[in-house]
Parts: structure tokens; C-alpha cells; sequence
């Protein structure tokens, strides 16, 4: 008989996954690789979903492994998004998935006017350029691309780019000002992005780290979360089921790997557990619902539409209110808007997170938490 879990074990079993419970003391490469990426379509995002995934590490620290160390990469890979990831994992993670993306934009690349001659042309153009004066901006990009007569109007600009990432040409470089720029890959970080492996081997590689990171889940959630198909995740699941667990949890059958047996023994910790996610979270991301952790009425307060995923308190697990910081002059003002009333016991954990906020950003912060709106 299948060991059976609860809602609340469940939540609690992900939060741990996520380094979410009792954040580590580590690099930020060691986050970013044990998270198997962190989605960074917006980059402070992203910084910050290191920052609740962590102890002690700055945002400075963030941007250092990025730029300075190249420890980690700003690229497309999971579901055709901008991720962090670690260097030592853009071999086999770009080998896997950009056939997969590119294969995906190909009915939109033919709408754009962008056959495959055009493309080849493009990204040996945006690899040219780069070779001679990178890094550059997208514009800078768009403007060289302009002179050799290939086809940049509307999104094909974007796209362009999009393809010469997915092949595993260009990343994105320093930040100039407000504007990020692009560069080769193999100068931005050498020999380092780790080899490409067999695709079988690279879709059981990528569902072992995503069930060590958000199990317990189905195939059906590392669809969701990775863009790869269906016959992937049961491919994947059959090749590593030496290392699986299944539970039940409902109806449904969800797995974890056998290395985290123990934490099925451990109790749901009491106290409240109080988390600012950043938008765009992992822990929002991973899954193909999000019913366990958001009720059905609060749902576009979180995902209004358009993709957007507004940052979230969490509270043991459940999404109970969004917040959005607004900088002074000199500080940050945590503005947090709950779904319902908040527990007193509540407000220390709060504090603590708007507390270790500023301490991440190196400033200080005030919070102000807004009466619960009327439905």
C-alpha cells in the first residue's frame, strides 16, 4: 500500500525541495544548480528568488557569480524562458531543450518571414558581431543586422536572438545601464558549460534534479514545468525508477526520489513558516496546477493573465496575499496586500522576511500592510 499524504505534507515535502524551510548557507551557484535554474525573465526577480532561498548572501553575490565569476548563466532553457542556470549544466540542458524550442517556433518563425536560410544567416551575423565587438545591445544587434539585409521588423528581432541562444551560441552579458547586452557564449565562460549528453540520458538527468527539487510530482508536473512532452517525462520516469517513491496523495499517484524517504518521517513544522516569493517563483512554476497552494478565488490576484505572476506571501506552503516593493529615497517599503486576516502569530515571521529583505539589498525597509480588500 502506498504511503498517503495530505495537503499539508505535500506543501510542506515542496517547500523543502525548494530550500524554502530552513534556507542553506551555500554559493549561488549551488542554489541555482540544486533548483535546476531559476526562472529570470525578470532578472531582480530572480535575485530574489536566491535571496529566499539562501542564508547570508547579498544580491551583490548574485550578480558577481553572474558577471564577475560566470558561475551561472542568463539564457533560455526550461519552457522556452529566461533562467538562471549553472554554467557546469548549459551543455546538456541547451542540447536537450533548444531542438525542442526551436522546433516549437517554427509555425511563428514562418509567419515572421523567417525561413531557415534567413535564420542561418542571422545568427552567423549576431555571432560575427559579437566576435568583434561584443558585448552589444539588442538594439546594437538589430542595427548591424540591418546593413546585411536580414529581416528584423517585429518580433523577428526577438527571435533571431532567441534562436542563436537556443543553439547555445550567445548569452546575455554585463548590463549596460538599464540595457542588458549579449555575448558568446564560448568567451563569456570558455569550456565550462559541462558536455551534451544522449537525449534519453539528459531527460532522465533533468527529471531526477526536477523531482529533487519539487517532488513529490507527476510526469504530468515536469511537462509542465520543463516543455518537454509527455513521452519525455514517462521515458525519463521509467529509466530512473530504481531511484523513485511513489505516494498517494488523493486520487493521484506522485513520486520523490528515495533519497528524501526520510523526510517522510519527519513531522510539519508547527510555527508559521513566512516567505516573500519574488514574482515569477519557482515554487508557482513547477507544477501543472496551482490549486494546492493558491484558492480558486484568490487565483488571478496571483495570475491576472498574460503569463505575469505577481510576487506572493506564503504562509506554511499556501499563498495568502501578494506584495510589490516601492523604493525611497534612501530606504524600501514593503507594501503586502493578504487575501484575509493575518494571524498575530504571523507578523514576526513577516517582519523577519521584510527584515532579511533589506539586509539582502543592502538597505533598510519598512513594511505596511494593507487592510484586507472587501470581495
Amino acid at each position: 500500500m502506498l504511503i498517503a499524504l495530505s495537503d499539508e505534507q505535500v506543501r510542506w515535502l515542496r517547500l523543502r525541495a525548494q530550500r524554502l524551510t530552513s534556507p542553506p548557507a551555500t554559493a549561488v551557484a549551488g542554489i541555482v544548480r540544486a533548483l535546476c535554474g531559476l526562472q529570470a525573465q525578470d532578472a531582480p526577480a530572480a535575485m530574489l528568488g536566491v535571496r529566499v532561498r539562501s542564508a547570508g548572501l547579498l544580491a551583490a553575490n548574485v550578480e558577481r557569480a553572474r558577471i564577475d565569476e560566470r558561475s551561472v548563466v542568463r539564457t533560455w532553457a526550461m519552457r522556452g524562458t529566461l533562467h538562471l542556470l549553472a554554467t557546469e549544466d548549459l551543455g546538456w540542458l541547451l542540447s536537450l531543450l533548444g531542438p525542442v524550442f526551436i522546433d516549437g517556433s517554427r509555425r511563428r518563425s514562418a509567419e515572421l518571414g523567417l525561413d531557415e536560410d534567413m535564420y542561418a544567416r542571422g545568427v552567423r551575423a549576431i555571432r560575427d558581431a559579437l566576435a568583434s565587438g561584443g558585448p552589444l545591445t539588442r538594439p546594437e544587434l538589430v542595427e548591424y543586422l540591418d546593413t546585411l539585409g536580414i529581416r528584423t521588423t517585429g518580433q523577428a528581432k526577438a527571435y533571431l536572438v532567441y534562436r542563436a541562444a537556443l543553439e547555445g551560441f550567445i548569452c546575455f552579458g554585463p548590463d549596460r545601464g538599464a540595457q542588458p547586452t549579449y555575448v558568446l557564449l564560448d568567451d563569456w565562460i570558455g569550456r565550462e558549460r559541462g558536455a551534451a549528453l544522449p537525449r534519453e540520458v539528459a531527460c532522465a538527468e533533468l527529471a531526477c534534479r526536477y523531482l529533487a527539487a519539487y517532488g513529490p510530482a507527476a510526469p504530468e508536473d515536469f511537462v509542465a514545468w520543463s516543455g518537454l512532452f509527455m513521452k519525455d517525462a514517462r521515458a525519463a520516469w521509467a529509466r530512473i525508477a530504481n531511484d523513485l517513491l511513489e505516494v498517494a496523495h488523493g486520487q493521484r499517484s506522485l513520486w520523490l526520489l528515495k533519497s528524501q524517504a526520510t523526510w517522510l518521517d519527519e513531522p510539519v513544522a508547527a510555527g508559521p513558516l513566512v516567505r516573500l516569493l519574488p514574482a515569477f517563483d519557482t515554487y508557482l512554476l513547477g507544477y501543472r496546477s496551482r490549486n494546492l497552494v493558491i484558492a480558486p478565488e484568490y487565483a488571478k490576484r496571483v495570475n491576472a493573465g498574460g503569463g505575469m505572476i505577481h510576487s506572493v506571501l506564503l504562509l506554511n506552503g499556501l499563498v495568502l496575499g501578494t506584495w510589490k516593493s516601492k523604493h525611497q529615497r534612501t530606504s524600501l517599503e514593503v507594501v503586502v496586500e493578504p487575501f484575509q486576516p493575518l494571524a498575530p502569530e504571523t507578523l514576526p515571521g513577516l517582519e523577519a522576511e521584510v527584515s532579511d529583505l533589506a539586509r539582502f539589498l543592502e538597505t533598510t525597509a519598512a513594511l505596511r500592510l494593507l487592510p484586507v480588500p472587501a470581495l
